[in-house]
């Protein structure tokens, strides 16, 4: 009973130890973790969150500007007024006061409509930057996904090819024993095994590290592991040609940039009207405290004109810098576009490219099969070498290794190309 209660709490130790590998994991499932997750998601939502403070900061411009005001002053001696050869006090030497008041802008020449439209414009583009961001992240989790599937084929590949090796050494071992090759074949097929099995630790390191990379990505713990859905694809004939205009308007990167020139024309806008005077009403309730005067609460209504007539140049400089930014936005603008249309074109290339490949390293799997298979029998006839036998292995795990690079490259071609047209 000791014996078993031993066993049951050393088991429970080492599946409490031992990373999870049973639970199954989709490609959606992980483009939804990394969305609600990922830290540089969750970094990047709040631009929006802010540029929505900013519009009401803005908008703040359309109700009337209220300001309170109290003191109480103490004079060293009380302001009077001398007429004639008469003094008399017009105040108290202490008085306290108050005052409110309410200051409208009635006409600024569309300089408040246009930081309005500014803000708003701001608040889209940071809108579509978070939505490129999460749409770059979606990419890399893509690629991390399948490139955890492609390295554990290669790891089986890489697996087989030692088994092949490790049987040709003992063939060449008893053909040795029986005087009927020299030790050069022994000797060359266990550097050919050392070389396959680093070839092996390689796959395996390179697969550790594919897994931290999507753990990174979807913020899960790092020795995270599970089964990945093999029979995913996202072949769904994005290859066909696509209006490329209307890939633009669905870009997220295109959209931002779209608003940021918005949001420039608004603020040369409002750089202008700085130039142009202000119209402004306002109402105020002043109350100072003075027995000596007749009226100590005076209610007073103001409409005005503002305008600025020297600032050091600051507007100036101001307007300059508004048309500036706007032209550096467009060039921007005119950058992301052209960099869209060679994404669209290379990626399609890509996708193109990699179903070929496919369909070549299949026949090259069959035909490297075969020529192994030759080989090995013209070695046991002593017609041919261990040297074109160990090649003819090198042929078999290479023509592996091309066929599930490109099948796994076709997935993420197809991922980049919908990101091209925006439909990631």
């Amino acid at each position: 009973m000791r014996n078993l209660l031993f066993s049951l709490l050393t088991g429970g130790m080492l599946l409490i130890g031992t990373p999870s590998w049973a639970a199954p994991l989709t490609l959606q499932e992980c483009l939804e973790r990394a969305r609600q997750h990922n830290p540089t998601l969750k970094a990047a939502a709040w631009a929006p969150r802010i540029a929505e403070q900013d519009i009401r900061q803005t908008s703040a411009a359309n109700y009337p500007r209220i300001d309170a005001q109290a003191g109480y002053t103490m004079q060293q001696a009380a302001q009077g007024a001398k007429i004639g050869v008469v003094a008399a006090e017009t105040q108290q030497a202490d008085y306290a006061s108050a005052g409110l008041s309410a200051t409208y802008t009635i006409y600024d020449f569309g300089r408040r409509d246009a930081r309005q439209r500014m803000s708003a414009a701001l608040a889209d583009s940071s809108v579509q930057s978070f939505e490129a961001r999460r749409t770059d992240v979606a990419l890399q989790v893509i690629e991390a996904y399948f490139s955890i599937l492609e390295t554990r084929k290669l790891i089986a590949a890489a697996a087989d090819e030692v088994a092949q090796v490790e049987e040709h050494r003992r063939v060449a071992q008893a053909l040795f024993e029986e005087g009927t090759v020299t030790r050069n074949d022994v000797l060359q097929a266990e550097v050919r095994l050392s070389a396959a099995k680093q070839k092996l630790l390689t796959m395996k390191n390179r697969l550790e590290n594919n897994w931290l990379q999507l753990n990174y990505l979807t913020d899960s713990q790092p020795g995270f592991r599970a089964e990945l859905d093999e029979a995913v694809s996202l072949s769904s004939g994005a290859a066909t040609p696509v209006d490329e205009g209307d890939a633009l308007s669905r870009r997220h990167d295109v959209l931002a940039l779209r608003h940021g020139v918005a949001a420039s024309d608004m603020e040369v806008r409002e750089s202008k009207a700085a130039f142009y005077p202000e119209l402004y009403t306002q109402a105020a309730l002043n109350y100072v405290q003075n027995d000596k005067a007749l009226e100590q609460t005076i209610m007073a209504a103001t409409i005005g004109v503002k305008v600025n007539l020297f600032d050091g140049f600051a507007s100036t400089a101001n307007r300059e810098r508004a048309v500036r930014n706007r032209s550096r936005n467009q060039d921007a603008l005119r950058q992301a576009e052209s960099q869209a249309h060679l994404e669209i074109d290379t990626s399609r290339n890509d996708v193109n490219v990699a179903r070929e490949r496919i369909g070549v390293a299949q026949t090259a799997i069959r035909q490297s099969e075969e020529n192994l298979r030759i080989n090995r029998e013209r070695y046991r006839e002593r017609v041919g070498t261990a040297t074109e036998v160990l090649d003819a292995q090198t042929l078999v795990t290479q023509a592996k290794t091309d066929y599930y690079s490109a099948l796994y490259d076709y997935q993420v071609s197809q991922a980049r190309l919908k990101r091209a047209v925006g439909e990631l």
